[in-house]
């Protein structure tokens, strides 16, 4: 099997990934000499070395190479953020359980597996994610993770005590990526749906989590609300600071109630006070 991918020769990642994410990169590797941006076909990957060669070396490239996932990931160490450690599936074989000898009180470990999708708890828009799901009451209560990636914030809120955690996403190759990552991590309550939010009847869900784009949160502001249910709560993130305000207009009949900042990306929990307008 061939992946389409683009090498980049570039300094800021952070810069590459928020312009690159509009066309629906699978993952990321991180090369000597080159970032490696990978996509689930040749259309998406030509359209995007065509909007990235204003800026950026960029050369477009099919790699064979099965094994890609595990050199991408093998040299990625555990990430603690509160009470969660990510562990990459690399070195440990399934440790999915609280860890009775950590410091840290009701620690949970989370084993995530090298794959296409995105979410090993290494970029600053996942920590923020599991940083905000751990300020939020999850005993009970439903989740909705929109755009589920890796399937990690999913797991993390069945973890956190979730009685139901729904992870969506459209990328078919996403949603097995998530499912292997959900077999290292049996977790009650816990499931997965290829799908979106116009496609899939869903009933609203207390907590619905978004770590997309900023313009793909703006444009999905009213259905994310429209997920959630009065009095709920949407964790976002995957947006920059330059894209903060538009983000907090689009999202109509919320308001911040938390807010973290991770290098040039930001982290909100909106607090839903009404029923979404109308999508226009």
């Amino acid at each position: 099997m061939l992946y389409p991918a683009l090498d980049v020769r570039c300094e800021h990642l952070d810069l590459l990934l928020a312009i690159v994410d509009d066309f629906s990169p699978t993952a990321i590797e991180e090369r000597d000499d080159a970032i490696r941006v990978f996509f689930a076909n040749a259309r998406a990957r030509d359209d995007a070395r065509t909007h990235l060669a204003a800026r950026f070396d960029v050369a477009a490239i099919d790699v064979s190479d099965e094994d890609w996932a595990r050199r991408s990931q093998q040299d990625l160490q555990p990430v603690t953020v509160g009470r969660i450690t990510i562990l990459p599936a690399t070195n440990h074989a399934g440790a999915n359980h609280t860890n009775p000898e950590s410091p840290i009180p009701n620690h949970i470990s989370i084993v995530i597996a090298p794959s296409m999708g995105f979410g090993t708890g290494h970029h600053a828009t996942t920590r923020l994610c599991l940083e905000a799901l751990q300020t939020v009451e999850l005993r009970g209560k439903a989740v909705l993770d929109a755009g589920t990636g890796s399937g990690i914030l999913a797991i993390a809120a069945g973890r956190l005590g979730a009685a139901r955690a729904l992870g969506i996403d459209d990328d078919p190759d996403a949603i097995q990526a998530a499912l292997d990552n959900l077999a290292l991590n049996p977790t009650p309550g816990v499931s997965f749906a290829i799908g979106d939010l116009r496609s899939l009847p869903l009933e609203p869900a207390d907590v619905v989590t978004a770590n997309l784009t900023g313009a793909l949160l703006v444009r999905s502001a009213a259905i994310l609300v429209g997920a959630a249910r009065p009095g709920g709560s949407l964790i976002l993130s995957g947006l920059m600071t330059g894209e903060r305000a538009d983000v907090v207009d689009a999202f109509r009949g919320t308001n911040a109630v938390w807010e973290r900042k991770e290098d040039e990306w930001v982290g909100l929990i909106m607090r839903v006070n009404h029923p979404a307008p109308d999508s226009v």
